[in-house]
């Protein structure tokens, strides 16, 4: 709002800045409904008020968060309906966390895996035989193993 109270608009470029993000961000986020279609001016622009403009912060950050499109829309939901909802996020919240630990603990899985393959690979160098490559040589018995 300007001093007079009136609400200002701003097309989608400015949008973008304000938001921090991309047009193309701002185009998949009104794509996908989380927030809703702006109105257009007379030459058809986009017309993003302050309201919107903190609504695609909050879905923002709600992805930096971790959180899912279908879990974003839910907490939109909450969030817009005014009710207490702080249980419900808590619930999120938990299962998010969970969520995070099983992925640190594969990435940490990965991690073993690749340096036991790296120390594979700095053994063979060090012996100077590089005319097979044990690293490659196991992952394709391990992809015939799958088959």
């Amino acid at each position: 709002m300007d001093r007079n109270g009136a609400i200002w608009e701003m097309q989608i470029g400015a949008a973008a800045a304000q938001s921090g993000l991309t047009v193309d961000t701002l185009r998949f986020y009104e794509k996908q409904r989380l927030v809703p279609k702006p109105p257009r001016s007379a030459g058809g622009f986009r017309l993003y008020t302050a309201a919107d403009i903190g609504r695609l912060r909050f879905v923002s950050r709600a992805q930096r968060l971790g959180f899912s499109l279908v879990e974003i829309r839910e907490l939109l939901l909450l969030r817009d309906s005014g009710s207490e909802a702080c249980s419900h996020v808590h619930d999120l919240l938990n299962e998010k966390i969970a969520t995070v630990h099983q992925k640190i603990s594969e990435l940490r899985r990965m991690e073993r895996q690749l340096k036991s393959a790296k120390a594979q690979c700095d053994a063979a160098l060090a012996d100077e035989c590089t005319a097979t490559c044990p690293v490659l040589n196991e992952i394709t018995q391990k992809s015939k193993e799958v088959q």
